[in-house]
């Protein structure tokens, strides 16, 4: 069976481009100092993962990140969120892809092969965050013509709408994270190691 890729999903670390909710409340440089830590810690834990294809698909267009030996960069389009995650999947109809976001604090690598598993036995796994959305979306070859349809993203709806395309799928969840998007998120969230910017991944 070939390797399941896991997918990255994120934007690119500049100043005033990332966490902006999160940016107008603790500042742009402090909404920066902590997707980027985020998103390199994320990348520690995807080198983790054997027998996994990683990568990472960044936006804006043509934006490249210095990873690990083995990752690939590949950008976003300039379509809307659904489409640009539909996209990543229609890549590799026929493989288990696992589609996650890069700002979770308690996603792991474990959790990432727990999805894998879970797809044995459904079409597709969801990750839940708090907040109504979710960090994690897997799916194997069977998939909705059009999963991410008709979603409100940034809502407490992102979750239920995106499983109104699933309806004719076996569907399984994995555990609940928080997201950080809120200054109260942030002051909450068990992050305090993580505030500090590192070089590389």
């Amino acid at each position: 069976m070939a390797r399941p890729v896991v997918i990255l999903f994120a934007k690119s670390p500049r100043l005033g481009l990332v966490k902006r909710r999160l940016a107008s409340e603790i500042g742009d440089v402090a909404a920066l100092r902590f997707y980027r830590n985020q998103l390199f810690r994320m990348i520690r834990e995807l080198a983790k993962l054997k027998n996994f294809e990683v990568i990472l698909a960044l936006t804006p267009r043509h934006s490249r990140l210095q990873t690990r030996p083995g990752f690939r960069n590949i950008t976003q389009n300039n379509s809307g969120l659904g489409q640009r995650m539909a996209r990543c999947f229609d890549m590799f109809r026929r493989r288990q892809v696992i589609l996650i976001g890069a700002d979770i604090p308690d996603l792991s690598a474990a959790i990432i092969r727990s999805a894998v598993q879970k797809l044995k036995s459904h079409d597709a796994a969801f990750g839940p965050a708090a907040d109504g959305g979710y960090y994690l979306v897997a799916m194997g070859a069977k998939r909705p013509t059009a999963p991410f349809a008709n979603v409100r993203w940034s809502s407490p709806h992102a979750l239920s709408d995106t499983l109104m395309n699933f309806q004719h799928h076996r569907i399984t969840m994995l555990e609940k994270l928080h997201d950080v998007d809120t200054g109260h998120d942030f002051k909450t969230a068990s992050i305090s190691s993580l505030r500090r910017v590192p070089k590389y991944p």
